[in-house]
């Protein structure tokens, strides 16, 4: 046929040409054509298949395809799009589907429900907390309008009068010290102004001269002591529990002779005016309390760790916001009867000095075993800001020893304990996560159905799957709901708490980042925990503890390769003696002092 395009070499190839265009309208126009091998029928090359796809594709002049090699036929220039048979979905599709349609199994469903479930319960116990606390808030509330302005202190103004302040007992407050950080000025100036009425002195301890909150803490004293009882206890070096368990014992034997109580502060604690009074309030309203304890407000510096932090903290929160009795316990504040440690009595004293290395595990331990009660009262909630170079290192560093935890026990009952709270930690942390991973493969697959042939699209699974995403979805936004009520209405307390200090502010929350410290929380929490079952081993701030049996074997302190700063408030830990730092302390507390004692706006 004259003008035809030159055939394929072979009978295997499909190949292209460019004939002139037929049709009028297009007069010197050329378009491609799109040659398709097809093997001839019974041996004869003008056989039914020629036949048929001529009767099927005619051009516009209505005369049918001709060619002379039979073996090929040209399709028109107006049909582009090929046969599907010669169409076939991407490896990424056929995985995606495959990943969407397992999730949509019954196992892979009862998941993604029991995720909602665990948002829902997180979302209501936040919201049985925010409710206990604002009942303190309106009862404060309550108690100004009645005229009294000192609510924040105690309840009854009555208490204010000297009479009843002479017969308050006296308190010692023991603060184990390490390093010396951005806020731990703040927060032991908070600690040692305290306005409890009764005798009360302050025990900073230390484990040696070289600590650099040695210094810090002298220079504090110095300008406090004409009005507050304060000492530096030199602890020295642990060798049979943690440092911190040593510098509190070291504390406990340091303490007046007539402390009737004794109260454990760490030195990131920032205490109320009235907190020392409210707890020491409870201890003699229920001689039956055996530890009085609190919890603190995280105030996220705005790295991802910081907020991992918050994170972990706020589930925890629910357990101290009972009001009253309650099954957990923070070292961070615990007021104990002295005479419980000058007696040993439950073997508090002997149980941490051999092999403790967690104070409120140690202690949580004995109060289970002897049914002894522990409280903490609503107004127990501390502001801890975290360290503006709280790097994630440190957060996962600080992630690791509060699993490392779980693995220090006292007795075999204690043991399974942890063993559980381990197994069913890891198990809902990761079972809050995972729905998440299904439902980003739910809302992908949805999408790509849209512009694929692959046949999923015309599955079922595709609304199965967004439904149970968009379930996800709003009980997350109930969840996040929640945690920001509860976070206000601390943020709110600690404020009417404390009406001299600085505000605390909600503005400076990411919800975002609340969000993605969640998920990444929650998954690192089960990697963390097994690392720290099969290492037996921590190093924190400087110094690797071993455990064998439940209890610390081995000490390893080794300056030269050890850490600067500690894991979560990036404080020094070994400071050198040089006049630049000392200068710029000095600077900073003077300027700190200062802002101190100018008259606040309550004053008169």
């Amino acid at each position: 046929m004259k003008g035809s395009p030159a055939p394929p070499r072979n009978s295997l190839e499909l190949a292209r040409a460019s004939p002139t265009n037929t049709n009028p309208k297009n007069e010197g126009k050329t378009a491609p054509v799109t040659y398709y091998c097809v093997p001839p029928i019974n041996n004869n090359p003008h056989g039914n298949i020629r036949g048929l796809l001529s009767s099927h594709y005619k051009n516009k002049r209505g005369s049918s395809i001709s060619s002379p090699f039979p073996q090929f036929f040209s399709l028109p220039p107006f049909r582009r799009k090929p046969f599907p048979l010669l169409t076939m979905p991407s490896s990424f599709d056929a995985f995606l589907f495959s990943a969407s349609r397992a999730c949509c199994s019954p196992l892979a469903t009862f998941i993604q429900i029991q995720g909602c479930a665990i948002c829902l319960v997180l979302a209501l116990g936040w919201c049985f907390a925010a409710s206990v606390r604002s009942r303190v808030i309106r009862r404060m509330k309550e108690n100004i309008e009645r005229g009294n302005s000192f609510a924040f202190i105690c309840q009854d103004i009555s208490d204010l009068e000297h009479s009843a302040q002479m017969k308050l007992p006296r308190v010692s407050v023991v603060m184990p010290l390490k390093g010396f950080g951005e806020h731990n000025l703040q927060n032991w100036r908070s600690q040692i102004t305290s306005l409890y009425g009764g005798p009360l002195e302050f025990l900073f301890v230390v484990e040696s001269t070289e600590d650099p909150a040695y210094h810090a803490v002298s220079l504090l004293i110095s300008e406090f002591k004409d009005s507050v009882d304060a000492k530096i206890v030199i602890a020295g070096l642990s060798t049979t529990c943690s440092q911190k368990i040593h510098n509190q014992l070291a504390g406990v034997g340091n303490m007046h002779k007539d402390s009737k109580y004794v109260l454990f502060l760490d030195d990131d604690v920032r205490l109320h005016p009235g907190s020392i009074g409210a707890l020491t309030a409870e201890m003699e309203k229920n001689p039956e309390i055996f530890i009085q304890t609190g919890y603190p407000l995280d105030l996220p510096s705005g790295s991802l760790g910081s907020y991992c932090i918050y994170e972990y903290h706020m589930p925890c929160s629910m357990g101290f916001a009972t009001g009253g009795r309650t099954f957990f316990l923070w070292g961070g504040c615990m007021m104990m009867h002295a005479d419980d440690f000058r007696n040993d009595l439950y073997g508090v004293a002997s149980g941490l000095r051999d092999g403790g290395y967690s104070d409120d595990m140690t202690l949580a331990a004995i109060a289970g075993a002897h049914k002894r009660l522990i409280s903490s009262p609503p107004v127990a909630i501390f502001p801890h800001p975290l360290a503006s170079d709280l790097s994630f290192p440190r957060y996962w560093n600080y992630l690791r020893k509060q699993t490392f935890v779980l693995e220090s026990y006292t007795t075999n009952v204690n043991w399974i304990m942890n063993r559980a709270l381990f197994s069913s930690h890891c198990y809902l942390s990761w079972g809050f996560v995972a729905p998440y991973f299904m439902a980003m493969i739910h809302i992908a697959a949805a999408l790509r159905a849209q512009y694929s042939n692959y046949p999923f699209k015309e599955n079922s699974c595709t609304s199965g799957g967004l439904l149970l995403a968009g379930c996800l979805a709003t009980c997350t936004i109930i969840e996040l709901f929640s945690m920001w009520n509860l976070t206000k209405v601390e943020i709110y307390l600690c404020n009417m708490l404390s009406p001299e200090g600085p505000l605390v502010s909600l503005g400076s929350y990411n919800w975002g980042l609340v969000f993605l410290a969640m998920l990444v929380d929650n998954f690192l929490y089960p990697i963390s925990a097994i690392r720290s079952h099969f290492s037996q081993s921590i190093n924190w701030s400087g110094v690797r503890y071993h455990l064998k049996n439940g209890k610390i074997r081995k000490i390893e302190r080794c300056r030269e390769s050890g850490l600067n700063y500690t894991d979560l408030g990036g404080k020094h830990l070994y400071g050198k003696r040089v006049s630049q730092p000392k200068v710029s302390l000095l600077n900073s507390l003077s300027r700190s002092l200062a802002h101190w004692h100018q008259p606040k706006k309550f004053d008169g």
